[in-house]
């Protein structure tokens, strides 16, 4: 039972670098993805804030498109465009929904998708 003093014990460099090779990996990972999950964290604050506003029925869709885009611009949100936005009314009832996907290149051919669909109502139906 006794352990020959010539047993090696401990990591291989290969293994070593199996292992930092991973953990960067994930880094990369999350330093590609942190930012998207940022920039909407910020779209939906700009939803938010159009859904407090007191005279959202009265507005036009033009205004609420506006207003939306100058939030954008001053969050530098660039993932969401005119075209990802979409705005139905009926009445004093308004529903505002905002659909996008991102897409990064993490290395090489290896890229990310994330999906956003967010929307608000505001008034009676």
């Amino acid at each position: 039972m006794n352990a020959s003093p010539t047993r090696q014990q401990g990591l291989t460099f290969i293994s070593l670098v199996f292992i930092l090779g991973f953990i960067a990996f994930f880094v990369l990972l999350g330093l590609k993805i942190g930012p998207i999950y940022l920039n909407h964290s910020k779209v939906v604050s700009a939803l938010a804030d159009i859904k407090k506003t007191t005279d959202i029925e009265a507005q036009t869709e033009g205004e609420i498109r506006n207003s939306l885009s100058k939030r954008f611009d001053i969050n530098y949100v660039d993932d969401v465009t005119q075209d990802d936005i979409t705005i139905t009314r009926h009445g004093n009832y308004i529903k505002v929904v905002i659909e996008y996907e991102v897409v990064r290149k993490i290395v090489g051919n290896l890229s990310v998708l994330v999906e956003f669909n967010d929307n608000i109502e505001v008034g009676n139906k």
